[in-house]
């Protein structure tokens, strides 16, 4: 599969709509405003990311790329959903944020960047493409070797199904129906041989959790539904 066609035109159309609504907390949007300083503190932990040049992959509106600038990050986010792009780009102004965003596909960038950063992120965007794998080996010839790679997604499983699209889309509609299909979920063992034989080696591992009666999320050891990888290059 070529980089230009390594995308789904109904996840593309469907963010292209939401577009104007990426900032705003109590929008569709509210699961990555609230997992975000999450994510953001156990990037922040290991990777110690002031000073550092870091690249997010499928920035959409700039939550994380935004917030790890803000951490003394120079950020490049990229995006192939140019609407959220531009809300990026404005938010990222009005607050004075180290960051600049493209629209371009990862495998596409890494044609010309191989081993230039020191971090590179791909959050919530796997399960979103019809090749992970490609952004996954994309995402590691970008990093320096050292460098670290942060992978989250959604475990394929019927636990995963159950909390993470029944309940997340149908009961509690804290994201909007059809955002996960189940069948390009990824299990935890698929993303970590695909990323070990891009070179990358597992650092840390988190699962990402939600309690439905206090509605928080939190971090944690299980991987059955949401988690979080933390891949170094190899020297």
């Amino acid at each position: 599969m070529s980089a230009a066609s390594n995308f789904d035109p109904a996840e593309l159309a469907r963010f292209q709509a939401l577009a104007d609504r990426w900032w705003d907390p109590q929008s569709e949007f509210r699961p990555l405003h609230e997992i975000n300083p999450l994510r953001l503190d156990w990037i922040d932990k290991l990777a110690a990311l002031d000073g550092r040049k870091v690249l997010d992959v499928g920035c959409g509106g700039g939550i994380l790329a935004e917030s790890m600038a803000h951490r003394g990050a120079d950020v490049l986010g990229i995006d192939l959903a140019d609407k959220p792009l531009k809300v990026a780009t404005l938010h990222a102004r009005s607050s004075a944020a180290s960051v600049t965003y493209q629209a371009i596909s990862a495998e596409d960038l890494a044609a010309d960047n191989e081993a230039k950063f020191d971090v590179v992120t791909c959050m919530e965007m796997l399960e979103h493409v019809p090749s992970p794998t490609a952004v996954i080996e994309a995402c590691a010839r970008m990093a320096k070797p050292g460098g670290w790679v942060f992978f989250s997604t959604i475990n394929r499983t019927p636990w995963a199904w159950l909390i993470a699209i029944f309940g997340a889309e149908q009961v509690l509609r804290i994201l909007p129906r059809g955002t996960h299909d189940y069948r390009k979920l990824i299990r935890p063992d698929e993303l970590k041989s695909a990323a070990a034989s891009a070179g990358l080696v597992l650092r840390d591992q988190r699962g990402l959790g939600y309690n439905l009666l206090t509605r928080n999320f939190r971090l944690h050891r299980s991987l059955s539904v949401g988690y979080l990888l933390a891949m170094q290059k190899k020297d």
